[in-house]
């Protein structure tokens, strides 16, 4: 069964972008400025991103081995398939929300809440940021925020059946989401005002919607196929 591709997972990480501006706003505006200088320093934003795509590449790596050692899913396709039905309906669900148009897919981020609610403390004890390795350390920390727009890709991952490829495929959603984090440090103002703007949503949305449908035509084409 063919999973979400390495392209399409970075353009659903960069077109989520207008989520990761309102969801890790507040936190990407207070590291920019957790550290001893006056203004966003570009090597420390570098560090916190870095951190937190090297955990999404670590979740997907978890989440492709269970898929591979729990699931079977080479062996068991029915398995295979109903994952990676789930998978697509969440992207539809995800870019649904992106649009404005349904919450349902935050039901997902109050499953990791407790998770987050353990490792906040931990966060906080490393403030101020002084150096590189410390801000790496906090962006492996904060790329553990439950967020519906990174479980939905991570379903994804676990339907690879492959450490390997769920790694990759997490590592590739993280560099779509770079961009607009990145740019969110630097010029947050300027960028919330955009990402605010309903006509800039709805057609982010409505293109990770797309993704979904078109995985949806897929796996029907695959399952009356055989």
């Amino acid at each position: 069964m063919p999973e979400l591709s390495i392209l399409s997972a970075f353009l659903v990480g960069l077109l989520g972008g207008v989520h990761c501006v309102g969801m890790c706003g507040g936190i990407v505006t207070a590291l920019s400025f957790a550290t001893p200088n006056t203004k966003p320093d570009l090597a420390m934003l570098l560090g916190y991103n870095g951190g937190r795509v090297l955990s999404y590449a670590l979740a997907g790596a978890i989440a492709g081995a269970v898929g591979a050692s729990t699931l079977l899913l080479n062996h068991f396709l029915p398995v295979s398939r109903g994952l990676y039905l789930f998978a697509n309906i969440m992207l539809i669900l995800l870019g649904l929300y992106l649009a404005g148009l349904s919450r349902a897919v935050l039901v997902l981020e109050r499953l990791g809440s407790g998770v987050w609610a353990g490792l906040q403390p931990l966060m906080k004890r490393r403030m101020p940021v002084r150096n590189a390795p410390q801000a790496v350390l906090v962006g492996m920390i904060w790329g553990w925020l439950p967020c519906g727009l990174v479980y939905s890709v991570l379903i994804s991952a676990l339907a690879t059946g492959s450490a390997a490829h769920g790694a990759l495929l997490m590592l590739a959603f993280g560099a779509g989401t770079l961009p607009n984090l990145l740019a969110m440090g630097l010029l947050a103002k300027r960028l919330q005002h955009l990402t605010r703007s309903v006509l800039v949503r709805r057609i982010a949305g409505l293109l990770v919607a797309g993704f979904g449908v078109l995985g949806l035509i897929r796996w029907l084409m695959a399952v009356y196929t055989h």
